[in-house]
């Protein structure tokens, strides 16, 4: 009996930790994409926010059919590694008086995304 309660105590303590680790794993970069991103956006249709399948690489505020701000119409920008960072950081300060208010303040968090992105048009 004592055997058999040591080995019960030692599954437990195994699957106590093995979900510990689980919940401590980074999320995807698809999973942020659906956590953080997803109200606003999807890959492959304009929600509140433009599409965003093929949005690495692309200049800001060039699909047609999308209403952007004047701001980011106007701002010249470029999505890549940095500018998706320092947009996805703080819209507000990278792109004054743009439509998008929501930021991601962990930084492996944005990379996470940005890689996402990055995979998702073709680049």
């Amino acid at each position: 009996m004592r055997t058999r309660n040591h080995l019960l105590a030692a599954a437990f303590g195994i699957a106590a930790a093995a979900l510990l680790l689980k919940a401590q794993a980074p999320k995807s970069g698809q999973d942020l994409f659906a956590s953080r991103c997803a109200g606003c956006h999807a890959l492959d249709r304009d929600k509140e926010g433009p599409r965003l399948a093929g949005v690495y690489g692309r200049a800001a505020a060039s699909l047609d059919g999308f209403q952007y701000s004047a701001a980011l119409t106007n701002s010249k920008l470029t999505w890549n590694d940095e500018t998706l960072d320092r947009w996805l950081a703080d819209p507000g300060k990278l792109v004054p008086d743009n439509d998008m208010s929501f930021r991601i303040d962990n930084s492996q968090e944005r990379q996470a995304i940005i890689l996402f992105l990055k995979q998702n048009s073709g680049k």
